[in-house]
């Protein structure tokens, strides 16, 4: 695989969604604002789609993230590109194993994905991360900084890390995240890691992506265990409790306990797996190893049991339809004018008219 780790264009899709990013001199993004827009990345033309399609087969990182930067841009030029690049890729897809992350808030997703993917690569894996950064819900922006928080895997030459603005997706997976996760595929990463933003019952979009969802726990116990959804913990194929090491090992291993008590109650998941609880120190490199192992046990169940195979054909049908209903509201909104929208909007929230009325004299279905 050619090039070096660094996202050579992260810094640039940052600006093609704002037009404003600040770069250190490694290429890596200290600041962005996240919104969509894609105006300083150029069409890429016909042949041009061809030499980008070539170049991300060929494991070229330069074309990967300018690939990846045309299937996150927003412009209907850029879309068309990034649907002709994914189209020739497409038969490369599919051979990676596909690993969602999640845990609330200062649970160590970083640091645990940094020292997972360091043990990864060290065992001769090419590990792609696609780490989602959460946006600010009044501005837009987004920091956009994994590859500050994961320096040493950001260094690895047979890593890749990209970041992307969540944006308002639910779950905290940027919409395009599909689409950047078959492009690492295609790339030659065999191992794919989603991080997502927090956790909630909108987390269930991670599930839609990929193989095997692990969820982080920290040594707190209880109090964690009461934060974390049942919804959650009844889509996670293995729960990894963090910070298992110094004063907190104690505490670790009880929270370890109280989540394998609470697992045993949820009904599987899958036939014949059970959801494991492993201990985790990321800071020592304890225990991450055994998190592969689980990860890769979990896979090869799932593929000889051809539980696999359902599972991603279920994900492309629940993105057909994520795809439809999202273009059916862009094509809603490009229809309609603003002032159209905003008087209908002004006589709900003044109690006027009511929602379902409204949506249906938007849709056409009401005579105004």
């Amino acid at each position: 695989m050619r090039g070096s780790c660094a996202d050579p264009a992260a810094p640039t899709a940052a600006k093609n969604r704002t037009g404003d990013a600040r770069s250190g001199g490694d290429g890596r993004a200290k600041g962005a604002k996240a919104a969509g827009g894609g105006a300083s990345l150029r069409p890429v033309g016909a042949a041009d789609v061809a030499g980008v399609a070539d170049g991300v087969q060929d494991g070229d990182r330069r074309a990967l993230a300018r690939a990846i930067t045309l299937v996150e841009s927003t412009r209907e030029d850029h879309r068309r590109d990034a649907s002709a690049v994914l189209e020739r890729v497409l038969p490369r897809t599919g051979t990676a194993v596909r690993i969602g992350i999640s845990g609330p808030p200062g649970v160590g997703k970083s640091t645990f994905i940094e020292a997972f993917g360091s043990s990864l690569t060290g065992a001769g894996h090419q590990v792609a991360v696609l780490a989602v950064d959460p946006s600010s819900a009044r501005s837009g922006g987004s920091i956009l900084g994994d590859k500050t928080r994961m320096e040493r895997l950001a260094r690895d030459p047979r890593a890749f890390i990209r970041p992307s603005p969540a944006g308002t997706e639910l779950g905290g997976v940027a919409r395009r995240t599909r689409e950047a996760l078959l492009l690492c595929e295609a790339a030659g990463f065999d191992v794919v890691i989603v991080e997502t933003v927090g956790v909630g019952q909108s987390e269930l979009a991670v599930a839609d992506l990929v193989d095997v969802f692990v969820l982080l726990a920290s040594p707190s116990g209880g109090d964690d265990l009461q934060g974390i959804k049942r919804g959650i913990m009844e889509l996670a194929d293995l729960v990894v409790v963090t910070k298992a090491d110094g004063d907190l090992a104690s505490a670790a291993n009880h929270a370890a306990a109280d989540l394998r008590r609470a697992i045993h109650l949820l009904r599987p998941k899958y036939e014949g797996l059970v959801t494991e609880t492993l201990l985790v120190s990321s800071t020592t490199g304890t225990g991450v190893p055994e998190v592969w192992d689980a990860v890769e046990a979990i896979h090869a169940h799932l593929r000889s049991s051809g539980q696999l195979d359902a599972l991603r054909a279920g994900q492309a049908k629940a993105w057909l339809w994520d795809e439809i209903r999202s273009g059916l509201v862009e094509r809603f909104q490009a229809d309609h004018p603003r002032s159209e929208v905003d008087a209908v909007e002004a006589a709900v929230m003044a109690g006027e008219l009511a929602p379902g009325v409204a949506a249906q004299q938007l849709l056409g279905g009401v005579d105004g």
